[in-house]
């Protein structure tokens, strides 16, 4: 059996996370989660728009062009998406992940360059319309 005091604590509580949860709804971001609404799941893409899918391209040291996953630098592709507006801003950060592809895999031919790129897919009806392009929003050269 729970004492006053500790039912008005249980109570106090539960009234601060439900103000902060609806808080976050309203006015809160990917950051302020739990709180703040997970926008990826929260929200839904014009379906008559466009997607963006990020990716990250590397070229070696023998002149090979590579698609950058995980294994290779230890950043996920989520994370490389989160970081787009960085990379834009400032490209030279992109060269961390050519010193992370060397220390993780230091029997490959070193990056030369590291690309972000994007391709955009138009939609109509939420469906590709089989027109996209593809853009390099930041590029690192060593």
């Amino acid at each position: 059996m729970l004492s006053a005091a500790g039912r008005r604590v249980r109570l106090a509580l539960t009234l601060l996370l439900a103000v902060l949860t609806l808080a976050g709804t309203f006015v809160g971001h990917d950051d302020d989660f739990p709180f703040g609404p997970f926008r990826m799941y929260s929200t839904r893409d014009d379906p008559n728009g466009t997607v963006v899918s990020t990716r990250v391209e590397a070229v070696d040291g023998s002149g090979r062009v590579r698609t950058v996953d995980e294994s290779s630098t230890g950043l996920k592709r989520a994370e490389v998406e989160g970081q787009v507006g960085r990379f834009r801003a400032d490209p030279s950060l992109l060269g961390a992940l050519s010193v992370a592809h060397e220390r993780l895999r230091p029997d490959e031919p070193a990056f030369v360059e590291v690309r972000v790129v994007e391709r955009v897919y138009e939609l109509r009806d939420s469906r590709p319309t089989g027109r996209e392009s593809e853009r390099v929003v930041a590029r690192w050269q060593r």
